[in-house]
């Protein structure tokens, strides 16, 4: 049978299409006009629906016949009775036709007045007989009617989300009813749709079920539960490189691996998160390279809570420095063991004593020194002293009996994440825990997926890594943030509502930290003596240098002017980053990327800042100096000279002109003055006429007499000094 349109089925019961139009879409139906057309299904629950009312309609109009023709109609079948009955006199057949309502209840007849007769002979073949029934349907009680015994409704589990048919077959009802009751409350569902719990339960309540829900315990699919010892084995140690800028971490890496990161960096500067590893004496060793500019601190914080072990690289020609202290207070808060290796000491100036004299003031002992800090000298260029110091990590680490359980949903850290434009959203991830395989399903932070390859380092493919493997996957649905944590889970829908939620909680975050604020409302806000914002978005082209870039311009912010990220991602400038920053007055900042054609378009139309960087610390002093511009400019009063008043002389017109000697200094025309007394001042004001003799002046200088009107004011007297004054604006920096 092929499908209806619904015009079709409006003529066929016998409706207008319009208000069969209206019926559907109330149930959910997709239907726009009246040529729509209608699955066979819908046309016969409709059909269905509107049969069972037309019943119900005729059974109501039976019931409300006209009163007055139930007795006629009966009057006229028991005239026929009577008409059978033989030895009925006139009278009697005349008071016997008489229209009478033949249903009367008990109650209502015992209730009914009577005809009195003289004698019991004078009443009538027929009223004697109803008289002895009425007496005795009197006196014979009623039987008590049965009470009803109230049924308990039948209890029924329903899950979250239930198909029709398995509801039907709970409910052992037909999956047709389920469906009508289903369209009667508004859902349209077919028979091996899912439906929702609330659904369910309305249904199965109106049907005379009591619904429970399941008892599930509920457990956090993310939370880590503790493995069995016997499941234990010892695994690789984690090892981050730590130290000041340019003390040679990324060469001592260069030497332990054999590779030259250091001359593709932008400036020499490792800009980058990377995990590596080596493989010493049959054992593994894995090392991860956190960048030494101070901006980076978020990472080498991040990266030392991931670590087992650190290795502080000190240079030893400069000592310790300002960034060496943050990497050993970030090592102790994460309670990890610190391994200090001197470098340097080829140099000429090398002085690895002073270097361990600045670890000790910091609660660094070496251990020839009585202490437990190890300490090896090396030369990163040189490689000299590099098996010592990796000795010394396999000892430590040793001492620390690291085990992990492979045999086991993998747990990791995203130690890097980028847009890789033929690949996709890139995952560096360092597997803590468990195995990681090709084809887990994976949830990091907002972001799920499913891993669809695994790459080593040097770019070998993995089909699974096992515990402190660090491993580049590929195959999540968006870019991670550095620093979430990856859990693999046995079901791909699971991890995808995981994500969804924390989605949600990251964007209700999002809103209720930055408003977007336009043009007329920062003007607003800044005419109001509010705080003045600074709003910036960031865009780079790896996760790491975006939160790097966000932390350096956060410290920027002062009481008075205030840096806001709106925005921060990862890839190119797109069209989108520009329209958001002209609706909030935002600059854009992009690190290691560049604007499409179509941003630069509307950037320039819509006159739209975009600043591009390779280096960080350019990016911040460009930063620094467009902030210095919003800063409120300071005054300063400079004081040009002073004058002694010897005399006072009072002029028509003009007021009181005090005589002066000029003792230091110079007194300007359009300067301001401050009248002194004993030192202490008495009025300030403007000078409103400087003479010499009778011509007016500009100025006069040290050593000369002149006359001095103040503005407004006549109250002067010999002795009082007067100091010529201005007030400078000088431009203020952070």
């Amino acid at each position: 049978m092929g499908k209806v349109r619904v015009y079709e089925l409006a003529k066929e019961l016998e409706i207008k299409s319009k208000q069969l139009i209206e019926i559907l879409q109330n149930l959910g139906a997709d239907v726009k006009n009246h040529m729509s057309t209608l699955d066979d299904d819908v046309a016969d629950l409709v059909r269905e629906h509107f049969a069972q009312a037309k019943d119900k309609k005729q059974k109501k109009q039976k019931v409300a016949e006209p009163k007055e023709q139930q007795p006629q109609k009966k009057l006229k079948k028991q005239e026929t009775v009577h008409d059978k009955v033989q030895g009925i006199s006139e009278d009697e057949e005349v008071e016997e036709r008489r229209p009478k309502p033949l249903k009367r209840s008990v109650k209502a007849a015992a209730k009914a007045p009577m005809l009195e007769y003289d004698d019991e002979e004078d009443v009538p073949t027929s009223k004697r007989q109803r008289r002895k029934g009425r007496k005795s349907m009197k006196r014979q009680p009623s039987a008590p009617s049965p009470k009803p015994v109230p049924q308990r409704p039948k209890e029924i589990e329903i899950p979250e989300s239930i198909t029709v048919k398995e509801l039907a077959s709970r409910l052992s009802i037909p999956a047709a009813t389920i469906i009508r009751k289903l369209m009667d409350i508004g859902v349209m569902a077919t028979v091996p749709q899912s439906i929702s719990w609330e659904a369910a339960a309305t249904v199965a309540e109106n049907l005379g079920f009591k619904v429970v829900l399941p008892e599930i315990e509920k457990v956090d699919p993310l939370a880590d539960v503790a493995d069995p010892p016997e499941k234990l084995q010892p695994r690789p140690p984690i090892v981050t490189i730590m130290g000041h800028v340019d003390h040679g971490k990324t060469t001592l890496l260069d030497a332990i691996r054999e590779s030259h990161v250091a001359q593709q960096e932008a400036g020499g500067i490792t800009q980058h998160i990377g995990a590596y590893q080596v493989e010493l004496q049959g054992r593994k060793i894995t090392f991860i390279d956190t960048p030494g500019h101070e901006a980076f601190t978020a990472m080498r914080s991040r990266g030392a809570q991931v670590t087992d072990i650190a290795v502080l690289v000190v240079a030893a020609d400069d000592g310790v420095m300002p960034q060496t202290r943050e990497a050993i207070n970030h090592a102790k808060a994460a309670n990890v063991p610190i391994i200090v290796a001197i470098n340097k000491i080829d140099r000429p100036d090398a002085n690895p004593d002073r270097v361990k004299q600045g670890l000790a003031e910091l609660g660094l002992v070496p251990e020839e020194w009585g202490g437990d800090t190890v300490c090896v000298n090396i030369s990163a260029l040189r490689k000299e002293g590099i098996d010592e110091l990796l000795e010394m990590i396999l000892l430590v680490a040793d001492l620390q009996e690291l085990k992990a359980n492979p045999d086991r949903m993998a747990r990791g850290t995203i130690i890097e994440a980028k847009l890789d434009k033929g690949r996709g959203p890139v995952a560096t991830v360092l597997i803590r825990n468990g195995t990681l395989r090709v084809g887990d399903a994976v949830v990091a932070g907002a972001v799920a997926g499913k891993v669809r390859a695994m790459s080593d380092a040097s770019g070998r493919r993995l089909k699974e890594a096992g515990p402190s493997t660090p491993v580049e996957v590929i195959g999540l649905d968006d870019v991670p943030e550095a620093g979430d944590e990856l859990v693999a889970l046995e079901d791909e829908r699971l991890a995808r509502e995981i994500a969804a939620k924390k989605q949600e909680e990251k964007r209700a975050a999002e809103l209720s930290r930055t408003a977007p604020i336009t043009l007329d409302g920062l003007f607003e806000r800044i005419k109001q003596g509010e705080v003045k914002d600074f709003n910036l978005i960031i865009k780079a082209d790896v996760q790491g240098s975006v939160e790097a870039v966000r932390q350096a311009l956060l410290r920027l912010s002062t009481d008075e002017v205030q840096v806001k990220v709106i925005h921060e991602g990862v890839g190119g400038i797109t069209e989108s980053d520009v329209l958001l920053a002209a609706a909030s007055n935002a600059v854009i900042i992009g690190f290691n990327v560049r604007p499409d054609a179509i941003a630069s378009r509307i950037a320039e139309r819509e006159r739209i800042d975009i600043r591009t960087y390779r280096v960080i610390y350019d990016a911040i002093d460009d930063i620094k100096a467009a902030m210095e511009g919003l800063l409120e400019p300071e005054y300063v009063e400079e004081v040009l000279g002073r004058a002694t008043v010897r005399a006072t002389f009072k002029v028509p017109n003009v007021g009181v002109v005090a005589g002066c000697y000029v003792d230091s200094g110079r007194i300007v025309r359009n300067a301001q003055v401050r009248l002194l007394r004993n030192n202490v001042v008495i009025h300030e004001g403007k000078i409103s006429s400087l003479k010499r003799f009778k011509d007016d002046v500009r100025e006069v200088v040290q050593g000369y007499e002149c006359g001095i009107g103040i503005e407004r004011f006549n109250d002067i007297k010999e002795g009082d000094e007067i100091e010529a004054f201005v007030v400078k604006e000088v431009k203020r920096t952070l």
